[in-house]
């Protein structure tokens, strides 16, 4: 069922004091990052047609697919959103079906006008020495005036993984998906762990 995009208020559905709040419940604390990226995401929507199914793509994996996580239907968990990590501050929204949306990027010329985004942004001066709040109420003075928006089209979107078939890997016993290959990924050299500690561990959770 198709969804409407959020009324046209200052963020979003929320306000920027309630969404400063949000922020700090759902990633830990009012990170700049992820306010900039409210301005962003309510930006991309002011551009899109007022009903449609969106997908996502961020282009950076730090604090911007928090603030889409937070403002649109769109989460890592249900698909919807894809980081392709391009290294730049900047996120599109797009049509689902047709490819067609707009992408919102922090534009690095705009941040002239505002020295503490500035010195936050490109790291100029020691995080302890920025004042937090302070740089909150320029990013709120700011707002999407930051950011540059352009139409694009997803010419190569995201595979869906749909149907996917699975088994269990001879080596660790745990399920995984049959595509890739005779044993699981972790067996296959990805596991981040080391090895256990204490191998009693091992054992009493097999018990």
């Amino acid at each position: 069922m198709a969804r409407e995009r959020p009324a046209p208020t200052p963020l979003c559905s929320t306000t920027f004091d309630e969404f400063v709040e949000q922020v700090r419940a759902f990633h830990g604390f009012a990170a700049p990052g992820v306010m900039i990226g409210a301005f962003m995401v309510e930006l991309a929507y002011r551009h899109l047609p007022k009903e449609g199914l969106f997908d996502a793509i961020c282009e950076t994996a730090r604090c911007l697919p928090d603030a889409v996580q937070l403002l649109t239907p769109c989460s890592i968990g249900n698909g919807w959103l894809t980081i392709i990590d391009t290294g730049r501050y900047a996120l599109c929204l797009y049509d689902k079906s047709t490819g067609k949306g707009v992408r919102v990027s922090l534009d690095p010329a705009r941040l002239e006008a505002w020295p503490r985004i500035k010195a936050w942004f490109f790291s100029l001066a020691p995080k302890k020495e920025q004042d937090s709040a302070l740089l909150l109420e320029e990013i709120r003075a700011a707002g999407s005036s930051l950011c540059t928006v352009r139409p694009v089209t997803v010419a190569r979107r995201p595979a869906k993984t749909k149907g996917r078939r699975f088994r269990v890997c001879p080596s660790c016993g745990e399920s995984y998906p049959e595509s890739h290959g005779t044993r699981c990924l972790g067996c296959q050299g990805a596991d981040p762990y080391g090895p256990a500690e204490d191998p009693s561990c091992e054992a009493h959770e097999k018990a």
